[in-house]
């Protein structure tokens, strides 16, 4: 059916619209970008808009050579990796038991989930907690208390829901018991919510600011979000020892571009791999309540 004029004229303002949302995202990435790979001359002149001047990579060099920047890189890669295993695992096996209407206490387990989405222990408490634990300067510090995202666990459990019960039946006259019925048909059958859901849990792992800040006081465990918040703050250095060689080829403007987007970077390089499972697995998940 032809568009009328009104519905054109809806779609070019959306079009409009969309346009500026996305530039206004991408022209601060574009302009980092065009800073850490500029000459120190241009970037303190002001010279640099949206394209390199004078390319090199000197803030990278600087970046990786100087300052704990790799260390830190692989303490993120480690927090997000473990943290999205154990949180997708505490998750399914939560989310399974309550989508099932057999689930003795099913009820009661449900309102005490859901009361932690208004209430919570505070930052104090918290703290004095994970210091009786032992788990200050350790990661568990990090993975325990965020081990379940009630949200992400309540998308788990609808789209539980929505999976033909038929299904579940089949299987149990094949002889499947509930662990054989998880693994082989209600996994394997919710990969778009799996992706959508470990996606949510490795942006906030390795977006993971305040809790490293609060419970690692460890220099050599520091994750990139804390390093590159310290280089920010800096204002006259990257507040880290950098290579003497090369203080007067670099600037801190340039190096700290640098630091944001090698922190930026792989949540951007893993979005587009799963983007057709992200939003297939919040939409699914979202019908049924």
């Amino acid at each position: 059916m032809k568009a009328t004029f009104g519905e054109k004229l809806f779609y070019a303002a959306n079009y409009f619209l969309l346009s500026l949302a996305g530039l206004s995202c991408m022209l601060p990435l574009i302009h980092l970008f065009a800073i850490s790979l500029s000459d120190p001359g241009a970037i303190m002149s002001g010279r640099v808009t949206l394209w390199p001047v004078h390319w090199n990579v000197l803030s990278y060099e600087a970046l990786i050579t100087g300052t704990r920047i790799v260390e830190a890189f692989r303490n993120s890669v480690l927090i997000t990796i473990v943290g999205v295993v154990l949180s997708m695992t505490a998750s399914t096996l939560v989310a399974y038991p309550l989508s099932k209407p057999y689930f003795f206490g099913r009820r009661f387990f449900s309102m005490a989930i859901v009361f932690t989405m208004m209430f919570g222990g505070g930052l104090i408490p918290n703290y004095l907690l994970i210091k009786s634990l032992g788990l200050i300067n350790s990661y568990w510090a990090i993975w325990l208390p965020g081990l379940i995202s009630t949200y992400n666990m309540w998308v788990m459990k609808t789209f539980f829901q929505n999976i033909p019960v038929e299904l579940e039946n089949a299987a149990r006259i094949d002889g499947c018991g509930e662990f054989g019925l998880l693994l082989r048909i209600i996994l394997p059958t919710s990969l778009p919510m799996i992706a959508t859901i470990s996606l949510f849990y490795a942006v906030g792992n390795w977006n993971n600011f305040f809790g490293v800040l609060i419970y690692i006081h460890d220099t050599s465990k520091l994750n990139l979000a804390v390093l590159v918040q310290q280089m920010v703050f800096a204002a006259s250095d990257p507040n880290l020892a950098l290579q003497s060689d090369m203080q007067e080829l670099i600037t801190p403007e340039g190096v700290k571009a640098a630091g944001v987007l090698i922190m930026i970077i792989p949540m951007l390089i893993v979005y587009p791999f799963i983007q057709k499972h992200f939003v297939k697995g919040v939409m699914i998940g979202s019908l049924k309540g």
